[in-house]
């Protein structure tokens, strides 16, 4: 069975936050289809809040795939930190991502992607983390937050936050490991030539 993964992109997109985790689904789908036929085990695609182009950080040109009125199911959504004070303010992105947050989708966050996962209210008593730069403007915030310093990645079950910009990539290589094996993520890493050491990397899991 193939698993849909989308992931937000909006004007000041930190460009590594969701090219990295787009280049981990990628990778481990060409990766496991050297050994498996039939279906790709990953499809990745970007969702916008319209269709019209964004300027990430740096002023990287992106065009979303499909918008968050009109896309297909996702099984896993990732939403990539950079500047996300424009997108705290957009009342039907944070409504979208909220409806998003089920128990049955895993929803991941790069950064200060975390951040608008936060606005949602439904990440509230859960452990979280971000980039260290910030962590304290995270607990200002939300305060209901548990939010944890020293982490590469937190997995909540449903829910999962990632320290910042490299970090996502460490996080998503886990969710391979989740959704398929520990193997496939280790040969997605290798084929990255990225240095992923796993559960060692101080996760908190429940």
């Amino acid at each position: 069975m193939t698993l849909n993964i989308g992931i937000y992109v909006y004007d000041d997109v930190e460009v590594l936050d969701f090219a990295g985790p787009y280049e981990v689904f990628t990778t481990a789908a060409r990766v496991h289809a050297r050994s498996h036929s039939g279906a790709p085990l990953f499809t990745v695609v970007t969702v916008g809040r319209t269709l019209a182009p964004v300027r990430a950080r740096a002023g990287l040109k992106v065009e979303a795939d499909f918008a968050i009125d009109r896309h297909p199911p996702l099984d896993l959504l990732v939403v990539p930190g950079g500047v996300v004070t424009a997108e705290l303010c957009k009342p039907d992105v944070i409504q979208w991502l909220g409806r998003q947050i089920h128990p049955s989708r895993l929803v991941a966050s790069v950064c200060t992607g975390a951040f608008m996962l936060a606005q949602t209210g439904k990440l509230d008593g859960l452990s979280v983390t971000t980039h260290w730069e910030d962590l304290d403007e995270l607990r200002e915030m939300f305060p209901k937050l548990q939010v944890l310093g020293g982490r590469r990645w937190v997995d909540q079950g449903a829910l999962l936050t990632s320290a910042g910009i490299s970090a996502g990539i460490d996080m998503s290589l886990h969710l391979v490991e989740r959704l398929h094996s520990r193997a496939l993520a280790e040969r997605t890493a290798r084929q990255l030539e990225f240095d992923w050491v796993g559960n060692q990397s101080g996760i908190d899991s429940v």
